[in-house]
């Protein structure tokens, strides 16, 4: 949801500056949206230029590398290209505390493609406000364990096949630590969920049964379901999951809908 809403308030901020706008421009705009750029390239079509004064955009086309959402979350390449872009230039340049979605005439469409390493999922794992999130989704699945144990060092290897390896530990006071490991296949379910494939759940190296497994995928799917966002006017739908020993690449169809 932060790299939708930061994609959406870079692309608006583009159409926001007085006069016509070139490409340098518009990478500074969408660089300012994050906490740290590596590498940037902005392309905005826009033929003829004046169109831009009545707030529209052909097309915009970012490629971009070691992008920082936040000092411990890294997305290692961003590939974005949208669909005309259709603003309301005075609405955009009034609103303060508003959505930018506001200020849209039309909806907003994008094909967006991240890539992200092991390296840098496992930075972003290691986050106090992901381990609060990991706290948050226990306690779906078992509010009593979710209370009596604090989850720690999680680390997630990806594997061949499409298939990921997650493991964290179980603290509950000074006990010795439960190692959970969870090894399953990924795919896409109806575009807009993860599906866990032929997923394996151990606690210390025994495996839990099946039927408590399979309650486990179906609510890891909807934990992580796009569907979610549609209450904000965000519909993105899930294009492609290719996961190797060293990245995971995502492709997804991104669409804004106008707020009022």
């Amino acid at each position: 949801m932060e790299l939708f809403t930061i994609l959406l308030s870079g692309l608006l901020t583009i159409v926001s500056p007085p006069g016509l706008i070139i490409d340098s421009v518009a990478e500074n705009a969408i660089r300012s949206r994050f906490e740290k750029v590596e590498q940037l390239q902005v392309r905005v079509d826009n033929t003829p230029n004046y169109q831009l004064l009545n707030g529209n955009i052909e097309q915009v086309r970012i490629a971009g590398r070691g992008l920082w959402l936040t000092p411990t979350i890294r997305i290692d390449a961003l590939e974005l290209e949208t669909d005309p872009i259709n603003v309301d230039l005075q609405r955009l340049r009034q609103r303060t505390q508003e959505s930018p979605a506001t200020s849209l005439q039309e909806p907003l469409q994008a094909g967006v493609r991240l890539v992200l390493t092991e390296a840098d999922i496992n930075q972003a794992l290691d986050s106090p406000n992901v381990t609060a999130q990991l706290q948050q989704i226990a306690s779906r699945f078992s509010r009593n364990a979710a209370q009596r144990y604090q989850f720690i060092n999680p680390q997630v290897d990806l594997l061949e096949n499409n298939r990921v390896r997650f493991q964290v530990e179980a603290v509950e006071g000074n006990a010795p630590p439960l190692t959970i490991v969870i090894e399953s296949g990924l795919g896409i379910k109806s575009g807009h969920s993860l599906q866990l494939i032929e997923p394996v759940l151990s606690v210390d190296g025994k495996a839990l049964p099946s039927p408590l497994v399979q309650g486990f995928a179906s609510g890891i799917s909807n934990r992580f379901n796009l569907r979610s966002l549609e209450d904000a006017g965000i519909t993105a739908r899930l294009l492609k999951l290719e996961i190797d020993t060293e990245t995971l690449e995502v492709a997804t169809f991104v669409r804004f809908d106008p707020r009022k």
